[in-house]
């Protein structure tokens, strides 16, 4: 294939040095000098060669030369009509999927192009993977993957989408669709919020009394978990505590928090009841045997009980505790930090890595956060709202899902508006953790990644597939700026034909 010489969006002030040295040769007779693919994440290297390329034709096949690589071998081999051929020798016309044991990173990988054959290769399998994602995009629709090398890795190791399927059902169908679009995106978490005051979605053999009517089984749940993994997507499923539990306080009413004067606070369990940390507690210890993955979100966020001006005085039970667990000078809040630390203990015992939002990290008080907690950082419009920088100045490790760019609320309420594609591609970058302003970029390493996050606040607003396609662009431009730090070469205009195009 030759590729187009004329404008497609890119800047000459971003092309790869590779590239630029390469611009002022004089083609051969028969093949000029190969461009860069045009993809996806865009990839972050390309070393151009002269060549036929390669496309997928009869009687090439799939070869590997490991045989845990079966997995990424047949998928690629259906996606392109070709043969599965396992480990054997490759030959013109073959795909092959090889590991080269390196200390690099494993999502890294290197796709050649050469002698009519490609070879994706990678320090572990999921970065053969990627590769292949990447050659699928290069042949679609009757393209041809160029002439030479691919050298590509993530600048983020997570990457990823969360749904809220608490507040609005959605379909298993529809959300293994958003699986296989996610793992050719090149994201590697989906976030599954399925607990709140408007539901619990996912069926539960501990406590059949708090599931919704319309909810997942678990074996639908355990399909999604395996298409996510043959994909190298982790699930991070999210149980929303002490707030956010009206769907589990509707069957348990004795578990609510109540005020002073007897009012019923919404949302909220009493934290000083041993009852309301022990069904926390089984859910917990019960999905833990469903979701495989290294990370569970633990919510943490926007406990009533802390909202109001005399936390102590409207809720004395609350301070009550605190007092007997922490002494005199022990708060609600310090009550409320001793109930995440406790549930966080909880998903460690099962090998977990916990995460809560950063409103559930509380400034002061004598007990604190456990500091393996990472931060999900979602917003700073919280009462004694924290600055990014303090949480990072600090130590911790965030991942950025800022309201303000990567929060999709269906039905705009309060401030919210559906957040575009384009927007993100050209303003935002991982260090925009609140609002939009960067933090100091010497917090980089510290900032894990970014997710793009549905929430269903307003549930009848749309329908699933017009979720589906009002975040198609928001998800190629999130991942973009996730995969690779520098300024996209690609104007939002090509950006998004170069989208429509791959569709």
């Amino acid at each position: 294939m030759l590729w187009p010489s004329g404008d497609d969006g890119r800047t000459g002030a971003n092309v790869s040095s590779a590239s630029r040295s390469s611009a002022s040769a004089s083609p051969t007779r028969t093949y000029p000098l190969s461009q860069a693919p045009r993809t996806i994440p865009a990839v972050r290297e390309h070393t151009p060669a002269r060549g036929p390329g390669w496309r997928p034709a009869a009687g090439g096949r799939v070869v590997v030369d490991d045989p845990g690589l079966a997995d990424e071998g047949k998928l690629m081999a259906g996606e392109l009509k070709l043969s599965y051929a396992g480990r054997t020798e490759a030959r013109d016309g073959d795909v092959e999927l090889a590991l080269n044991h390196t200390a690099a990173d494993p999502e890294s990988y290197t796709l050649t192009v050469r002698n009519r054959r490609v070879t994706i290769s990678a320090p572990g399998q999921a970065g053969v993977f990627y590769g292949t994602r990447t050659l699928k995009q290069e042949v679609h629709g009757g393209g041809t993957a160029p002439e030479g090398v691919v050298r590509d890795r993530p600048a983020k190791p997570r990457r990823g989408f969360m749904l809220d399927i608490a507040r609005k059902h959605f379909t298993a169908a529809w959300i293994e669709d958003r699986v296989r679009e996610l793992g050719d995106l090149k994201f590697n978490e989906l976030g599954l919020h399925f607990s709140d005051d408007q539901g619990f979605r996912i069926q539960s053999d501990t406590h059949p009394e708090i599931v919704s009517r319309q909810h997942l089984s678990k074996t639908e749940v355990k399909d999604i978990i395996d298409l996510a993994e043959s994909r190298h997507i982790h699930v991070v499923p999210e149980i929303d505590s002490p707030g956010h539990l009206g769907a589990v306080i509707a069957a348990h009413p004795d578990l609510q928090l109540r005020n002073a004067s007897g009012v019923a606070t919404r949302g909220a369990v009493d934290i000083s009841k041993p009852a309301a940390a022990g069904i926390v507690d089984d859910l917990l210890n019960e999905y833990a045997g469903l979701f495989p993955g290294p990370y569970w979100h633990l919510g943490g966020d926007e406990y009533q009980a802390l909202t109001v001006a005399n936390p102590a005085a409207s809720y004395p039970q609350l301070a009550a505790a605190a007092r007997k667990l922490f002494g005199s000078g022990g708060s609600v809040a310090d009550l409320t930090t001793g109930w995440l630390n406790d549930r966080a203990a909880v998903v460690r015992g099962h090998d977990r890595t916990a995460r809560a939002w950063n409103d559930g990290f509380f400034r002061g008080g004598d007990v604190q956060a456990a500091k393996d907690i990472e931060v999900a950082y979602w917003t700073g419009k919280e009462i004694g709202a924290r600055p990014p920088a303090e949480y990072l100045s600090a130590g911790r490790e965030l991942i950025n899902y800022n309201d303000e760019f990567l929060y999709y609320v269906l039905g705009e309420p309060q401030t919210f508006v559906y957040p575009t594609g384009r927007r993100i591609y050209e303003q935002w970058t991982p260090l925009v953790l609140r609002g939009t302003t960067p933090v100091p970029a010497r917090y980089d390493g510290q900032i894990l990644g970014g997710s793009f996050a549905v929430w269903c606040d307003l549930s009848t607003s749309q329908t699933q597939d017009q979720v589906a396609a009002g975040i198609r662009m928001p998800l190629r431009a999130t991942v973009q700026k996730l995969w690779d730090p520098g300024r996209p070469e690609l104007s939002w205009t090509g950006f998004k034909s170069l989208a429509d195009r791959l569709g």
